[in-house]
């Protein structure tokens, strides 16, 4: 360790310093270390030493005065450049700011100083230098390798929290969405809006792992409260269920499409026009209209027909988000008008919606297995006003 001479000027020792002097840690055997290897494990782990990034900065800056690339056993280890020379490297920072970061260093255990009797910083002789000792570093590498690989496993898991949480997050939005069209009456959709709306700033922060935890518990809940409503319950009575589930099926099938892009058959069969109006699936161009306010704001000049009201909403869609192939594919699955109708009930409630396109693959999706129809969309817009 070499001797430290005690002097008039320096009577007292830190007690951080005394501690790594008296009981140093065992210098590792075998090969050297990279310098700058070193330096950058320790700035992955600082937080478990509790130095800053200012700490580590002025300790780069006394890693660049050591001539070797590695720091190696049995060899002095002690740079010794003047506040001058440490403040020039560190651009132009004040002495007072530099010699605080230092003495930081020194109470983690990282720097030793050897100090000369009259406080100076020099190599004597070529054989004792005064200054500061890197041995540390070296000695202390297991150890700084240890809280490296604690920081990064701590962030892996931070990371993997956050991605739950945003797939989580995602899924809660498409339930609530389905439910909305589902079961529009109930309250449980506006909570769990209120619950989302309240999520979105939080995960901007830095949040520790209990507090993602946390989170995830609420939405876990959340999500199984939705999926717990999106089911029929048992005591519904059987008979309804059949008739609405029957009607329904009647009316997609009644409402069949081309799926090719250039059919604009756009006026209702004779087969519909002969059904009950009970069970038409496609609601009148008037009745979309009374509801569909916001369409009728991009048609100064009106929507007299269903291919003008089919036109408007094809000039509307870019707008609301929606790609070219997913707009293809439910006029291909749906039908141009009913497609069409559904943008149209979207685009007056447009800003509960978070994924607008996802939404829309969604309904494509379930008309697909006929288990949608725009007339269950419009008719909610009643409720809504209401």
């Amino acid at each position: 360790m070499g001797y430290i001479p005690i002097t008039p000027f320096r009577r007292t020792m830190d007690a951080a310093l005394l501690q790594h002097v008296s009981h140093p840690p065992a210098p590792p055997s075998g090969e050297g270390i990279s310098k700058w290897d070193a330096l950058r494990e320790l700035t992955t782990g600082r937080i478990r030493f509790g130095l800053s990034d200012r700490d580590l900065t002025v300790l780069q800056v006394l890693i660049s005065f050591y001539p070797a690339a590695d720091l190696r056993p049995g060899e002095p280890l002690v740079v010794f450049p003047s506040n001058a020379t440490i403040c020039a490297r560190l651009n132009g920072m004040p002495c007072s700011t530099m010699r605080r970061h230092v003495a930081r260093l020194v109470d983690s255990g990282f720097l030793i100083r050897r100090d000369s009797p009259n406080g100076k910083r020099y190599l004597r002789r070529g054989e004792i230098a005064f200054g500061f000792d890197l041995a540390p570093l070296l000695n202390r590498i297991d150890e700084i390798r240890t809280a490296a690989e604690a920081v990064r496993a701590e962030e892996a898991r931070l990371a993997a929290l956050r991605e739950s949480l945003s797939l989580m997050r995602r899924d809660l939005c498409g339930l609530v969405a389905l439910g909305r069209i589902e079961r529009p009456a109930l309250p449980v959709w506006d909570d769990c809006d209120a619950l989302l709306t309240t999520l979105v700033p939080m995960l901007r922060r830095k949040l520790s792992a209990p507090e993602l935890e946390r989170l995830q518990e609420f939405l876990s809940d959340a999500l199984d409260r939705v999926r717990g409503t999106l089911v029929v319950p048992v005591s519904v009575n059987t008979d309804t269920v059949a008739e609405e589930m029957s009607t329904r099926d009647a009316e997609n099938e009644q409402h069949y499409h081309k799926s090719n892009s250039e059919s604009h058959d756009l006026k209702p069969t004779a087969k519909n026009q002969a059904l009950p109006r009970r069970e038409q699936t496609t609601p009148t161009l008037p009745d979309v209209l009374s509801r569909c306010t916001e369409l009728r704001n991009y048609a100064p000049d009106g929507i007299p027909t269903w291919p003008k009201f089919v036109e408007t909403v094809e000039t509307v869609r870019p707008m609301m988000g929606i790609a070219e192939p997913v707009w293809a594919d439910a006029k291909r699955t749906m039908g141009p008008v009913e497609a069409a109708i559904v943008l149209a009930t979207m685009l007056e409630r447009y800003e509960r919606y978070r994924s607008p396109g996802g939404y829309l693959r969604t309904l494509t999706r379930k008309s697909a297995e006929r288990a949608f129809s725009s007339a269950t969309m419009v008719r909610a817009l009643d409720r809504q006003a209401a």
